[in-house]
């Protein structure tokens, strides 16, 4: 507990009457060569414990998945350039807020989707209501990272896709673990998400709320990894 304690400030977190503790895995640098089950097998597989939730940061799924592109590879064009323009930077991330991330977004979920998305945006925001572009465009514009100051290398050099199939890909692991339950999350300090699960049974709302705190962190932390265990 003690050695879980200096990674993590809270890391056990109480959820209605359930206590639950947040196990942070420490990993290499992960890169587009990695096997992801390698990965999992070498760091996560010797912690596990049965009842166990291992958690996965989409944004290592979809490096091993080789959707991790260089910025110079990205050419925005002028659509993708105006629409960056008026997306609201936060200090969760740059999101779609730079020309090369729009880019993506347009490519990944087509322009017709963007555009309603933007528009819808626009006519709800003067009415308090937010995160409508991204209910409408979906994960895959969601997911989309952009480098900011406190970006890991290389990844402040490249714009990073969300996971292909990420059910698919907790299912994959699940299997691999010997039934293990598994999620796909994408966490920042300002929301949350399970992109992927393992098994129809996860309560994806209550991973959620055991994870908003974003145990992981979000900057040079390089965990990418995690155990959701039940106290």
């Amino acid at each position: 507990m003690t050695e879980i304690k200096k990674k993590v400030k809270h890391p056990e977190v109480t959820i209605g009457d359930e206590k639950f503790l947040r196990v942070p895995i420490k990993t290499h640098v992960i890169l587009r060569d990695d096997v992801l089950l390698e990965v999992i097998e070498k760091y996560a597989k010797p912690l596990l414990e049965d009842g166990d939730i291992l958690f996965i940061t989409e944004k290592i799924v979809a490096i091993t998945q080789g959707r991790a592109i260089k910025l110079t590879d990205i050419k925005p064009g002028l659509l993708a350039r105006l629409l960056a323009y008026f997306v609201t930077k936060t200090p969760a991330g740059i999101g779609l807020g730079m020309p090369e991330t729009m880019e993506m977004a347009l490519k990944e979920c087509g322009t017709g989707r963007i555009l309603y998305a933007a528009l819808a945006s626009a006519v709800t925001k003067p009415f308090g209501k937010k995160g409508v572009f991204y209910e409408i465009a979906g994960y895959k514009a969601s997911s989309i990272d952009g480098p900011t100051p406190n970006t890991l290398p290389p990844y402040n050099q490249y714009v990073v896709l969300g996971p292909d199939k990420p059910d698919q890909v907790a299912e994959e692991v699940s299997k691999f673990l010997g039934d293990i339950k598994v999620v796909v999350v994408d966490i920042n300090d300002l929301s949350g998400n399970v992109l992927g699960a393992s098994h129809k049974e996860i309560d994806r709302n209550k991973v959620v709320k055991i994870l908003k705190d974003n145990p992981l962190g979000q900057d040079h932390e390089q965990t990418p990894l995690g155990i959701i265990r039940k106290l």
